[in-house]
């Protein structure tokens, strides 16, 4: 008896672990059921993909969603909207909210208020304080977990854990990787001065690159003496980059598309509007995380999507907030990278799915494979479009790269099997579920 199916994905150009060519994806249940040249009249839907390309589901495992506690700005529907609309089928969502998400029940809510709510599959970063160390084990294992995150510098929000005694003692309770903001919160309050009123490109000079060298440092050192995995968010210098190359073992790192993008002539250009934490530096460190992602040190892609409403952001500087849109332009900037040859596509799959599965132990997911997810990015390669604020679903409704043109467009997000966008519209309700992790399986 034939094979049937739910749907078949036909005649895309497939990008895998085994490299790229043109297969058709059969899915049955919510997971594919097989890959090659499969009969159309096996299944319930089929859809031609004909001179598109088939990425597995792209993950985006920073964003920060807002909620609960500053729904004015974002909140898990309209953040996963904005990332399904942008090709992405996964996110990892932070802790500073308030409450803060630093406790089993907080937890909970949030895995109760994405579940059948937001339009993608998520999980929950889990905050590391001084307050929940002896917690963390348990912590770190709950269904919808991502793992522990730490802030050792200030930014939105009231997690901070700046000192060594308190990093480490986080650490030495961690057993899955553990990620970090890292700045050296000293060093940032003894600048403070730096900061001139009125002027954002005044914001890397007070979070300066040996603000985020020196925490680094410190990081892998106590890392190396706790035994412990770690994963440095948001690379912004080339020397962290250096420094990292030969702590590999412990240290995992991210880069993000505004840091691979935009360089301090945007000051000038969009003011407070690309002032993030850790800042937008100069040419010569963009070019030297590039170097980083090029030598594979950069491990992953991730948005860092920090919403600010618009009359936030409007505020002078340092009394404006520090973040912007993200994880709806994750997608086409970077393939917009792509097609300008910076980077491969197979670079560009393996930093967005398979890496973060690798990183984090995701279950099912993360490759075009029998048995995993359906979860599919599907993007045009060739389409040139221009990134408006009218696209952008994120209730803040703005983006730095409003007016820029890119080669490269998401065209449709599949989520367990479900077509969630196709062509710029949300096709199906929102059927978001946690992410799975194989460190705790048996709990979810």
């Amino acid at each position: 008896m034939s094979e049937t199916y739910d749907l078949i994905l036909k005649n895309g150009t497939v990008v895998n672990q085994d490299g790229i060519g043109v297969r058709d994806v059969g899915i049955r249940g919510g997971r594919i059921a097989a890959l090659g040249s499969l009969d159309p009249a096996s299944a319930g839907e089929v859809v031609d993909a004909t001179g598109l390309h088939v990425l597995p589901g792209v993950i985006d495992t920073q964003v920060h969603f807002r909620e609960p506690g500053a729904t004015h700005k974002e909140d898990l529907e309209t953040g996963s909207r904005a990332a399904v609309m942008g090709g992405v089928t996964a996110v990892f969502e932070m802790p500073n909210t308030n409450p803060l998400t630093t406790s089993a029940e907080r937890l909970a809510e949030k895995v109760a208020a994405g579940t059948d709510r937001m339009h993608c599959d998520f999980a929950f970063w889990v905050g590391g304080t001084r307050q929940n160390v002896a917690d963390i084990p348990e912590l770190e294992r709950l269904p919808g977990a991502a793992g522990i995150k730490v802030f050792m510098g200030s930014s939105t929000g009231d997690l901070l854990v700046e000192d060594d005694a308190g990093v480490a003692a986080i650490l030495s309770q961690t057993r899955r990787r553990a990620a970090f903001h890292s700045e050296d919160e000293f060093r940032l309050r003894d600048r403070k001065g730096e900061r001139i009123a009125g002027d954002p490109a005044s914001h890397p000079v007070w979070r300066d690159v040996t603000a985020a060298l020196q925490c680094t440092d410190r990081l892998v050192r106590i890392a190396r003496q706790t035994g412990a995995r770690i994963h440095v968010l948001h690379i912004s210098t080339g020397d962290e980059m250096d420094f990292l190359k030969d702590h590999k073992d412990v240290a995992s790192c991210e880069v993000t598309p505004h840091h691979l993008t935009l360089s301090d002539e945007a000051y000038g250009r969009l003011g407070t509007l690309v002032q993030m934490n850790p800042p937008v530096r100069d040419e010569a460190h963009r070019a030297k995380i590039w170097w980083g992602l090029d030598q594979g040190i950069a491990d992953i892609l991730g948005s860092d999507h920090a919403p600010h409403t618009l009359e936030e952001k409007a505020k002078p500087y340092p009394d404006s907030p520090s973040g912007m849109t993200g994880v709806q332009t994750l997608v086409p900037i970077m393939l917009d990278h792509v097609n300008a040859g910076r980077l491969t596509l197979e670079r560009f799959v393996d930093m967005t799915s398979a890496g973060p599965a690798r990183l984090f132990g995701i279950a099912g997911k993360g490759r075009i494979a029998v048995g995993y997810d359906a979860d599919l990015t599907v993007v045009d390669l060739k389409r040139r479009h221009t990134i408006t604020n009218d696209w952008i679903a994120s209730r803040c409704g703005w983006t730095p790269y409003d007016g820029v043109t890119v080669t490269g467009w998401p065209v449709g997000t599949l989520v367990r099997g479900r077509t969630v966008m196709w062509e710029g519209t949300l096709a199906t309700p929102s059927t978001g579920r946690p992410v799975r992790f194989g460190e705790t399986l048996a709990r979810g």
